[in-house]
Order: structure tokens, then C-alpha cells, then sequence
């Protein structure tokens, strides 16, 4: 029976996505608690968190207002 060579350890690739994976995370968390996160581009204030209708649907809107 041969000696084996002694196990290479882990791939390269899998290294490179491990450093990729924890730089993304780590960029994540820091625009989240900087306040970038996606809770930023939510409408705030009278309207109440729903867009109001654009002037383009009240031009063009059917006879008596249906808008279906």
C-alpha cells in the first residue's frame, strides 16, 4: 500500500468565494446601520405610504372616473 500525499487542503475557488461572501456581508451590515438600508427609499409623510395617482392618470382617465 502507496503513501498518499498529504490532503492539499481546501481549493482555492473556495477560499476566493469565502473571502467574496464575507466582504459582501460585512458591506451589508455597514450600509444597513449607516442607514442606506432599504427602509431609505420607502415614501414617508401625508401620503401615508401609498403613491399618490399621477396627474397622466386623471387626463386619461374614462368618462366618470372608472379606472377599473
Amino acid at each position: 500500500m502507496a503513501n498518499r500525499p498529504p490532503y492539499p487542503g481546501t481549493p482555492r475557488w473556495v477560499k476566493a468565494f469565502g473571502v467574496v461572501a464575507v466582504v459582501l456581508v460585512v458591506l451589508v451590515a455597514i450600509m444597513l446601520l449607516s442607514g442606506h438600508g432599504p427602509g431609505r427609499h420607502t415614501s414617508s409623510g401625508a401620503a401615508g405610504g401609498q403613491v399618490p395617482p399621477s396627474s397622466f392618470m386623471d387626463e386619461h382617465a374614462p368618462p366618470g372616473g372608472y379606472r377599473g
